[in-house]
């Protein structure tokens, strides 16, 4: 069944592009090796760590002509041997993405489908391209750019489990039963300027068992500057509304500046403050700051200990980070050193623990093998406080480290273009 609609989708979208303007067919393959040995959370006390391969495969189809812009991307995501070798059931296929954007005029569209959503830097609306699945949502996107320099994204997306006659509680794992949100940004000289709007609901069953959905909003600006070799930018956003019954009142704030000091060194230093609730608050308002759809392995150290699947309305954090940089030819490498502590009290039953959660040194290196090869590796160590162990548990005096090599094969299989 899938073959058959993997055939019919190239066939048609070949016949569409002799009428069309542009049709694209490319592969990705990418398996990567990892060692978890205390990732996300520290490891217990003689406990061993891991080793496997994921891997994502995905083939992509896009189409587009003056009137028109369609891309259909199929994935698979595995870890090896987890289909034995004469199975034949495979369960890891998906639909990764599948949108068409009607072009009104030069200045309008709209997308509808199943689509990645990605501002500025991945923050709150982010792929996750990290992680071998990602992330894509079903929403419908009005699009008006009026010039080169300003363009404004509305979105909307409603979400159901099934076809059902009835209303059915919406408890699936996209975490939000509907969406609304603007974002705009411009470009004026060396600054750029974003903001965002975000409305989400959450549905749930309420005390009195009936289903009801809170809805919390997400609002604030990002600034970016680049001079020269000089380029900073800062972020600040307010969350308000309720959630599950719970009034919530967060933010988060974020500062980051960079400077090359040559063709191959750069240098960077950075603060992320997301607000949290005290551990041992007796209120159930939510002073967690969410960064809700965002690639959150991008920040906060790529062990992912904070944000990814983990420390929701928890006591936030404060990460104090500096990014060195070495980029020559076809070779990169970054060492990138974290402070992290909580943003909120941590107590150990009556007795309030240090803020300091401890140090994640993580460093990586990238190669390119070829135009469509690339090979990537990284080792990172957790030097974990007494807190960090009250707040996750787990052995703060194991070695808690994590190590990775991926490749990337990411060729363009055909293209085909008509004037």
């Amino acid at each position: 069944m899938k073959r058959k609609l993997i055939t019919t989708v190239i066939a048609t979208l070949i016949v569409f592009s002799a009428f069309g303007q542009q049709f694209d067919l490319s592969a990705e393959l990418r398996p990567r090796y990892e060692n978890r040995h205390g990732f996300k959370t520290l490891l217990e006390t003689n406990a061993k760590g891991s080793n496997f391969v994921s891997q994502r495969t995905r083939l992509n189809f896009g189409f587009k002509n003056e009137k028109l812009r369609l891309k259909i991307v199929m994935q698979n995501v595995r870890v090896w041997g987890d289909v034995g070798t004469l199975s034949s059931d495979d369960k890891a296929s998906a639909l990764h993405e599948a949108w068409a954007e009607a072009i009104v005029n030069t200045k309008t569209s709209f997308k509808l489908g199943r689509q990645e959503i990605v501002y500025d830097d991945h923050r709150i609306f982010g792929n996750v391209g990290w992680a071998q699945q990602a992330r894509s949502h079903d929403a419908l996107l009005f699009k008006y750019t009026p010039n080169a320099t300003n363009k404004l994204d509305i979105g909307l997306a409603l979400n159901s489990d099934s076809q059902s006659n009835v209303d059915n509680l919406y408890s699936n794992a996209a975490g939000y039963k509907s969406l609304q949100y603007a974002w705009y940004h411009g470009v004026f000289n060396k600054l750029g300027v974003s903001f965002l709007l975000l409305n989400t609901g959450i549905e749930y069953l309420d005390v009195n068992n009936e289903q009801t959905i809170d809805y919390m909003q997400t609002i604030g600006p990002r600034l970016t500057y680049k001079s020269g070799k000089f380029n900073a930018n800062a972020a600040a956003y307010l969350q308000t509304g309720k959630s599950k019954d719970s009034k919530v009142k967060a933010s988060y704030f974020a500062g980051n500046i960079g400077y090359k000091f040559t063709k191959e060194w750069s240098l960077g230093l950075g603060v992320d403050q997301l607000s949290g609730t005290n551990s041992n608050a007796s209120s159930t308002d939510i002073k967690s700051f969410a960064p809700l759809f965002g690639t959150n392995h991008k920040f906060n150290g790529f062990m992912d200990y904070f944000y990814v699947g983990n420390h929701a309305n928890s006591v936030g954090l404060r990460d104090l980070n500096m990014t060195l940089g070495y980029s020559k030819n076809k070779f990169s490498a970054k060492l990138i050193p974290h402070l992290f502590s909580a943003a909120a009290d941590v107590f150990d039953g009556a007795t309030k623990m240090d803020a300091r959660l401890g140090t994640e040194i993580d460093f990586t290196i990238g190669y390119k093998i070829a135009k469509d090869i690339n090979l990537n590796a990284g080792f990172s160590k957790m030097f974990a406080t007494e807190t960090m162990e009250v707040l996750k548990g787990g052995d703060k005096d194991e070695n808690n480290s994590w190590a990775w090599v991926m490749i990337t094969f990411k060729p363009n299989l055909f293209s085909h273009r008509t004037n």
